[in-house]
């Protein structure tokens, strides 16, 4: 199942000279790989070929175990100075942390530092790839915290909304090199826009295609329609008696807070599913979160207006601090940015049109300015409070997008990490403060200020696993389920372990359909036609896979090619998979090598909407996974481009 050495040459590697010797001294530490390697020997024998399978299982060992529950609690800490700039070089001997008034031991101090432009400027650019052509490598090695920007369409208008995309373009174009973005969509629903990646165009391309909707549960869904007479008002200007005035607007009212607890539900369980989402990413994630924001809380009426002013009251704060306590668990610091930017009363507003005039309009001028000072607290107290829980913080009254962002990034990219066990940890449900403190005046310090201490959960885990509160990376590193599963979601951080690129062609137009799925495909029951089936062709860095010696002066590899289908809300609709077992002489292998390994799969996917692939390689021996995401519109339109003609003969 070779490719042709014309279909993917290996020009996408900086230095080929320097790969083929990367790829020599490889072959020649077989030795050394197969003496540290557990499971590795110089006997091992060749595996035989068979179907694909999970990841094989390690045979349980018996040994004496300790079993005891260890809660341990992480806290990042951003440390800036008075210019709001971080602070680096700080020691763990600077920091002192206690847990309401208990002082804690620091068990585990790390500190994470963003590239500098200095050290930036050493990276090449990110080389070219042609139409349909994607590779996981990248110049400059990633940082240490992930970002993901939420675009947030539900409590957005429309105009805001495109306010957004331009700052957040403008932003891409000074991007640090090797800065891990996500971009993620809220409509009613979450929805994945494009998985992690450090290449600016793939962001860019994001952010140019239409995204912008309208909210369904939104007043002004467009925004810049002013303050509008209501049907009450209506109503009382033709001379409708007081009562049946008033119960008009009691009914607008509760109508009202109808939507604003529907646009905190669908938010918060939004934040819920992103929580879930990135708790399997060790380390910090940065959720810039772009919105208008929403209030927790919906206060009774103080305008006078009401029959019954506590009747439109409504309050999220369980929900809130359930979603809060979950992202700070998972180490997710949310950085909440106002979309509208600095914007001042709609009252006095040209697009205004609701009827100020005579004393019964003096009255509703008041109680518009009295209800807009209310709700712009109560929106921004949210996002504040959200921001201070998870250790991040909130851009509010700025026009200055673009800034918002590189701070987000930079001061989440710029941490210290803390670690400790609660000296008299109790599950008691209640909110256990900590309190962080820096041996050097002037330091301004973020860091989320608490967690509730909830119970357990009924499926309680193995009797030797430690109860963490946070997704804290096993010292031994995650179990083959675990890395499998980060490996192959979409839109987690693709795995740059193995160095790979991938060409991915539609094998037909657009307007030839087939009623099955290609060969080998496994498709879920959900799964409907007409297909297009795709060619996805290989090529992968040789010093990135284990070859084993077998004796003879024979080498051996074992590697999976993985291919997952997944439509827009993240579900599996199609799958592929191929294990391949090499074993040659190893001069063969380096000839043969010469640009890359290359294999080729087919894969299926539905022929109307957009689908996504996650394109990976796992290497059985060492559990090292390369992969990439494609999306089917960026290559639906493409043909494969024709192999060169061989060279003439001599």
């Amino acid at each position: 199942m070779a490719c042709s050495e014309g279909e993917l040459r290996l020009d996408w590697f900086p230095d080929p000279e320097d790969l083929m010797q990367r790829w020599a001294l490889f072959i020649q530490g077989f030795a050394l790989i197969a003496a540290t390697q557990p499971g590795l020997s110089q006997n091992a024998q060749p595996a035989v070929p068979q179907p694909p399978a999970a990841p094989p299982q390690t045979a349980p060992i018996s040994v004496s175990t300790i079993k005891a529950a260890t809660q341990l609690v992480v806290v990042d800490v951003v440390v800036t100075g008075k210019d709001q700039r971080p602070v680096h070089g700080l020691k763990a001997s600077d920091f002192s942390l206690t847990e309401g008034k208990t002082p804690q031991v620091i068990k585990h101090f790390e500190e994470h530092s963003l590239l500098t432009l200095a050290d930036a400027s050493k990276f090449p650019p990110m080389p070219p790839q042609p139409p349909g052509v994607f590779t996981n490598y990248s110049p400059a090695p990633a940082n240490g915290a992930v970002n993901v920007l939420l675009l947030d369409a539900l409590n957005t208008p429309l105009k805001d909304q495109a306010f957004v995309r331009q700052q957040l373009l403008a932003y891409i174009k000074t991007i640090p090199p090797g800065t891990r973005i996500a971009i993620f969509g809220l409509t009613s629903r979450l929805i994945v826009l494009q998985s992690f990646t450090a290449d600016p165009e793939v962001l860019k391309s994001v952010l140019t295609r239409k995204l912008g909707k309208a909210s369904p549960v939104l007043d002004d869904a467009v925004g810049g329609e002013g303050i509008q007479n209501s049907m009450a008002d209506d109503l009382e200007d033709s001379g409708a008696d007081a009562d049946t005035v008033a119960n008009l607007r009691q009914f607008e009212a509760q109508t009202q807070s109808f939507q604003l607890q529907l646009r905190a539900k669908y938010t918060l369980d939004a934040m819920n599913e992103i929580a879930h989402y990135l708790a399997g990413i060790p380390g910090r994630k940065n959720l810039i979160w772009f919105s208008g924001s929403f209030p927790v809380n919906i206060l009774p009426d103080v305008t006078g207006t009401l029959p019954d002013p506590f009747a439109a009251m409504a309050s999220s704060e369980d929900e809130f601090r359930d979603t809060v306590n979950l992202l700070a668990r998972s180490q997710v610091a949310v950085y909440p940015i106002d979309a509208r930017g600095l914007f001042n009363s709609p009252v006095f507003d040209v697009t205004t049109t609701r009827n100020y005039s005579g004393p019964k309009g003096i009255a509703r001028m008041n109680q518009d300015q009295t209800k807009f000072f209310n709700d712009t607290a109560e929106e921004q107290g949210t996002m504040r409070a959200m921001a201070e829980a998870t250790g991040g913080r909130a851009f509010v009254n700025t026009n200055g997008l673009t800034h918002a962002v590189a701070d987000a990034i930079d001061e989440g990219s710029n941490f210290y990490t803390l670690t400790y066990s609660p000296a008299d940890y109790q599950a008691d449900g209640k909110l256990h403060k900590i309190k962080v403190e820096v041996a050097h005046p002037g330091l301004n310090l973020a860091y989320r200020h608490g967690y509730y201490a909830d119970a357990p959960a009924s499926t309680s885990p193995a009797p030797h696993a430690p109860v963490q509160d946070a997704a804290v990376a096993n010292p031994v590193g995650p179990s083959s389920l675990e890395l499998m599963r980060i490996a192959m979601t979409r839109g987690t951080p693709i795995p740059t372990e193995i160095l790979m690129k991938a060409a991915v062609f539609p094998t037909a137009p657009p307007s030839q359909t087939e009623d099955k799925a290609a060969t080998g495909n496994v498709l879920a029951p959900k799964a409907k036609g007409p297909y297009r089936r795709y060619d996805i062709s290989y090529a992968i860095n040789p010093p990135d896979i284990a070859f084993l010696p077998t004796g003879g002066g024979k080498v051996r590899a074992d590697f999976e090619l993985i291919v997952l289908v997944f439509d827009p809300d993240g579900a599996v609709v199609n799958s592929a998979s191929e294990h391949i077992h090499v074993a040659a002489p190893r001069e063969e292998l380096i000839k043969a090598a010469a640009h890359g390994i290359q294999y080729s799969l087919q894969v299926s996917a539905p022929a109307k909407g957009e689908y996504f692939f996650r394109i990976a390689v796992h290497d059985i021996n060492l559990d090292h996974y390369g992969a990439v995401e494609v999306a089917t519109s960026s290559v639906s339109k493409l043909t494969r481009p024709a192999a060169p003609p061989p060279p003439p003969a001599k």
